[in-house]
């Protein structure tokens, strides 16, 4: 998205103020070995990500994957450290790294899905963009009735964006 918090010059609106939440208290993240590189990207010894050599994450940053291999550490604060492990088991290596701050789940739609499926998201934020880039993957398959433990709420934005956030319910 064009946002000022990405771009100086860009806009200011709905758009912009889901982005300046993007680094807000985090202290790690967790993603899936496609958000970090194409398919093959494990068999390039050389491959470090799309982001060049200062990534915008700033954070211990895990990359889920069943090929492992050494922390690549990279301009700005962020290291990929590549993790064959489940969703419990990798949100308890985030949060030890994260401290008092929160673990951001980047993505994609199979992990966030899984993180979902366990129990292990309080808050998820979700940008749908009204372009079709492939077959993708169905990202609500086997999460039939959210809306009993999330509060859903969706913003529409001018850019075409949807913005929709579920927030989980705490037991009272």
């Amino acid at each position: 998205m064009a946002t000022d918090h990405w771009r100086t010059g860009g806009g200011v609106g709905v758009d912009n103020a889901f982005a300046a939440r993007h680094d807000a208290g985090f202290g790690a993240e967790i993603m899936g070995a496609n958000k970090f590189g194409p398919p093959g990207w494990q068999d390039d010894p050389d491959w470090r990500g799309w982001w060049g050599e200062e990534p915008p994450f700033h954070t211990p940053t895990y990359v889920l994957t069943h090929r492992p291999r050494p922390p690549l550490e990279m301009a700005g604060g962020t290291t990929f450290h590549f993790l064959d492990a489940s969703p419990t088991e990798a949100l308890a290596v985030a949060r030890e790294a994260a401290g008092d701050l929160d673990v951001r789940l980047g993505g994609g739609a199979t992990v966030v899905r899984d993180f979902v499926a366990a129990g292990l998201v309080d808050h998820l934020h979700l940008v749908v963009v009204p372009i079709v880039l492939g077959r993708g993957t169905r990202l609500w398959d086997g999460l039939e009735a959210l809306e009993d433990s999330f509060d859903v709420e969706s913003v529409s934005s001018p850019s075409g964006v949807t913005h929709l956030t579920l927030t989980r319910r705490h037991a009272s």
